[in-house]
């Protein structure tokens, strides 16, 4: 049965290592949205927020999205954001099987580190400033999140352990969150 998968879940939480691996697992091709944006545009996304900022990020993103609709046997990365902006969420969950990847404050934090430079919603954040910013964030991005249909609690678990509880729930295996 032709399908998608969009992997969903806030910045470090691991959707594309993650996805990566599940696509080549379930012989599906692997797509992360960030990636592509770079790809396409030759610019980071650090530096797109900087010239054009967010909102013109995030029109792009809807539409890169849409792309994903049109071709079967995907895993999809999206973006921490893509979720929570326009109607992306229904067309998750309209064209495809959504996961959310669950983490905790502290995880991302950690996960995070030096890389937040790298993310425009974070770079200028002191340290001390980071897990508040984060807990703020999530108070807003839960509602879409938590909209999707498996949410894997990711924090201290193997990427092996995550694909396959996604693997059993993709076969019927699982039903409980």
């Amino acid at each position: 049965m032709p399908m998608r998968i969009y992997l969903i879940g806030y910045m470090a939480s691991g959707k594309s290592r993650l996805g990566q691996i599940l696509a080549m697992k379930l012989g599906f091709t692997f797509i992360d949205l960030d990636s592509i944006f770079e790809e396409r545009f030759r610019i980071s996304i650090s530096e797109f927020f900087e010239k054009y900022h967010e909102d013109a990020f995030r029109q792009i993103e809807h539409l890169l999205l849409l792309e994903t609709t049109k071709s079967d046997n995907l895993v999809v990365s999206t973006g921490g954001g893509t979720p929570c902006f326009f109607d992306n969420m229904q067309i998750i969950k309209k064209e495809g099987f959504s996961v959310y990847l669950q983490l905790e404050i502290p995880t991302i934090v950690e996960r995070l580190g030096q890389a937040r430079r790298k993310r425009p919603l974070l770079k200028d954040i002191s340290e001390t400033q980071i897990g508040e910013k984060i807990r703020l964030h999530l108070i807003e991005r839960s509602a879409f999140y938590e909209q999707a249909d498996f949410i894997l609690k990711a924090d201290n678990e193997s990427l092996e352990y995550l694909i396959e509880r996604i693997v059993d729930r993709l076969n019927g295996l699982i039903t409980e969150f």
